[in-house]
Formats: structure tokens, C-alpha cells, sequence
């Protein structure tokens, strides 16, 4: 096997979940406490997700936040996970990752997105056109023309971000993103923590037809994954509700902050099983049963990188969640 799941490294996706009964200041002091915790843990990576409208969701502003993370931290690398290019002009981008490339060298990554990571009244209230989308090829290409050393002969320049090698990374939850991003010899990151259905289509479509580029020479891929790890099987699943109540209320557009662990919470047996499509790739129960799905997960999948979320309402215990899994790395 290329990989194995005590080999490959573990990152972390970060959407500063709005807890119930909290501000938002709040979230970002976790998150904060999380990318600390993680760092000296040895995860290997730390992004944060663009998205908008949603009242549970606070990292909208994602590269503000990306640079409290940075200058919070010393070592773990941070970025988006990602950037909703249709959101915005290349050339602000390309200053905005400049700006913090430049104030943490080799630390910071560039995932880029399609969709607009919210609805689409949002989506024109952020003043891009509706047809941004379709033109994601083309404004990636831009992007990195602006991120170029060739660009310096230019009428218009992204400084800072001239010359400047920070990796771009192209997200996605379905096949398209991987034809782009195998054309574009860049590294791909699948969103199977809500998108599983076409995973293992999207990796074989992206190693498949990867082309070298400048910036990667074979392919690399990242799955994301939904994590829950306790002392027991039972602190699991009571914990995991949370993230449950989180998945149901985007089926039913009934939605609010992350909520507590609730042991009364039932959910209708057709809405279960919508919600197990979409959390196929949630990993939930103690450290034994974590190792061998995860373990078999990479197996199957043959992933480069794992990267994981974990929607835990107590901060402590979503701290303990990721030194489990951490310790199951190292743990022989």
C-alpha cells in the first residue's frame, strides 16, 4: 500500500462553529485554542472554510481569520479550505494570501472553491455575477498569473503576492473539480465530510489524468472526513448529536448554532437516512473503533493526507477528540 494511516499526515478543517449561548468572539478564541492544541500535537495543517449567511458558521471573513490563526501559532501551516473564488476578484486574493504569505513565510495555503458556500441571494449580495462559476477555470489561471514572477512586466500587480510560492490547492465535492485540478497539476482536496457519494470516482478521475505541472510532479490528494472520538462508544455517539442536529437542520433549513450533546435527540427514520448519505465518511466511537475505520479508510481510498472535522459542541472534549486521534498515530 502507498500509505497507511499511521504514516500519512493529519490536518484539521475549522469553520469556527457558532456554539448555542455564544458570540462569535467565542468561536474564534476556540478555534484559536484548537490550531495551538493541534500544533503541538503534530497535525500538519489547520484551514478554515469560507461561507456565509449561516448563523452557525463564523469564519466568513476566512483570510482575517486565517491570520489570527498564523499569528497565533508558529509551525502548523494554515489556509483556506477554502476560498469560494466566485466570491471575489483574483487580484484581491492574490494581495489578501500575499499579505499573509509575506507575514508568515511557508506557512500559508490556498485552497480554492467554485461554489459560492452560501445561497444564492447571498451570493449576489457579495456582488459577483452569476455566472463567476462557470468561469472558475479561468479565473484560477488568472490568479496564478498574478501570483507569478511573470507578471511583473504588467499594467496591473498583486503586491504584495508577486513571485511569491504559495501553494493553490483546488476543493471540490464532485468530479468537475477533479478534471480541473489534474489538468492543472495542482493538489486536490475532496469535501467527503458532507459530499461522500462521489469520492472515490473523484480521486480515480484526478490520478487518473494529472498532468505535472511546475507547482506538483505526481498527484496529492486530501479526503476530509467527520471525526468523533471519546473514552467510549457511548460518549461518541452522545457527542456526536451535536453534529447530527447540525446536518438535519441543513436538510430541513431549519438551522442554528451548534448545539449541546443531547441524549434525548431522535431524528425520523427517512430523515436518518438521508443524513447517513450525506455522513457516510463520519468516523464516531472510541480510540479501538476510530483506528480500524479510519485505518481502512485510507486503505480503500489511498489518500495522501487526511484532514478531519469534528462539529463538538464542549470544547474540551473536541480538544480530546483530536488527541486521540493523534495518539493513534503514534501508538503502535
Amino acid at each position: 500500500m502507498k500509505n497507511k494511516f499511521n504514516s500519512i499526515p493529519l490536518s484539521i478543517l475549522d469553520l469556527a462553529l457558532v456554539l448555542e449561548g455564544n458570540a462569535p468572539a467565542q468561536s474564534f478564541k476556540n478555534s484559536l485554542s484548537l490550531a495551538q492544541h493541534a500544533e503541538t500535537l503534530g497535525y500538519h495543517r489547520f484551514w478554515l472554510a469560507e461561507h456565509h449567511n449561516m448563523v452557525s458558521i463564523a469564519s466568513s471573513a476566512t483570510s482575517i481569520l486565517i491570520g489570527h490563526i498564523a499569528g497565533g501559532t508558529t509551525k502548523i501551516r494554515v489556509g483556506s479550505g477554502g476560498i469560494m473564488l466566485p466570491n471575489h476578484t483574483p487580484l484581491v486574493i492574490a494581495e489578501q494570501f500575499g499579505t499573509l504569505a509575506s507575514l508568515y513565510p511557508d506557512r500559508i495555503d490556498l485552497g480554492l472553491g467554485r461554489a459560492p458556500g452560501t445561497d444564492q441571494l447571498t451570493a449576489r449580495a457579495l456582488q459577483r455575477d452569476d455566472q463567476a462559476a462557470f468561469e472558475f477555470p479561468k479565473t484560477v489561471r488568472e490568479l496564478q498569473n498574478y501570483l507569478s514572477e511573470d507578471n511583473q512586466n504588467s499594467a496591473v500587480r498583486a503586491i504584495p503576492g508577486e513571485g511569491l510560492d504559495i501553494p493553490i490547492w483546488i476543493l471540490g465535492s464532485s468530479t468537475d473539480s477533479a478534471k480541473l485540478a489534474a489538468a492543472f497539476g495542482l493538489p486536490y482536496a475532496f469535501a467527503s465530510h458532507f459530499a461522500p457519494q462521489q469520492l472515490k470516482e473523484a480521486l480515480y478521475i484526478y490520478r487518473t489524468n494529472f498532468k505535472p505541472s511546475e507547482h506538483l510532479k505526481e498527484p496529492y490528494a486530501i479526503a476530509c472526513v467527520n471525526v468523533t472520538a471519546a473514552a467510549t462508544s457511548a460518549e461518541a455517539k452522545l457527542t456526536a448529536t451535536s453534529m447530527e442536529k447540525i446536518f438535519l437542520g441543513i436538510l430541513t433549513n431549519d438551522r442554528h448554532p451548534l448545539q449541546p450533546a443531547d441524549p434525548n435527540f431522535k431524528a425520523s427514520p427517512e430523515a436518518k437516512q438521508v443524513m447517513k448519505q450525506f455522513l457516510t465518511y463520519s468516523f464516531i466511537g472510541n480510540p479501538s473503533e476510530i483506528k480500524e475505520a479510519l485505518t481502512q479508510f485510507v486503505d480503500d481510498t489511498q489518500i495522501d493526507e487526511l484532514m478531519v472535522v469534528s462539529h463538538i459542541y464542549d470544547h474540551k472534549a473536541r480538544l480530546n477528540s483530536y488527541k486521540i486521534l493523534s495518539d493513534l498515530q503514534t501508538a503502535s
